[in-house]
């Protein structure tokens, strides 16, 4: 079975890269889609096409709504989201998406680690599984796609 995954949430850290590199080392029929990962790029891009704001919310407003063509389409896309909750910053977006997918019928794993269990309840609870490591994620990848 070949998997279109999303890879959503934090970006301080290179889980996703992680889970690239060790399905594709373990020859894992999976194609993935990501947001827009470099910080600076995503908060500006909306000013960089469109023109430059003066109040921070249209700033930020511009650069959600461009983002947010890449980001809903990659989750139409999806096979399986993978949505990651770091622990340096809070990730709203992160939430946001998981909700996104939930309500398009997207099956989704959720990693984060345990002191945040209480916090996003609601978030797991919807959830096909909730790991604690991108490896974890990488297994259920593997056993989805090859049954191993």
């Amino acid at each position: 079975m070949k998997l279109t995954v999303y890879l959503s949430g934090e970006i301080h850290s290179d889980w996703r890269e992680v889970i690239m590199r060790e399905c594709e080392n373990k020859n894992l029929p999976v194609e993935f889609l990501t947001p827009v990962t470099v910080h600076e790029a995503s908060d500006e891009v909306g000013v960089r096409i469109l023109g430059g704001e003066e109040k921070k919310f249209w700033f930020d407003h511009k650069a959600a709504k461009i983002n947010a063509i890449r980001i809903r389409t990659g989750l139409q896309r999806a096979d399986l989201v993978v949505v990651k909750f770091g622990e340096k910053y809070r990730q709203w977006n992160a939430a946001f998406d998981a909700g996104q997918a939930a309500a398009l019928g997207k099956p989704y794993i959720v990693i984060h680690p345990e002191e945040f269990t209480h916090a996003l309840k609601e978030v797991d609870a919807q959830a096909m599984a909730v790991a604690q490591t991108a490896m974890q994620a990488v297994e259920i990848i593997e056993y989805v796609t090859t049954q191993k």
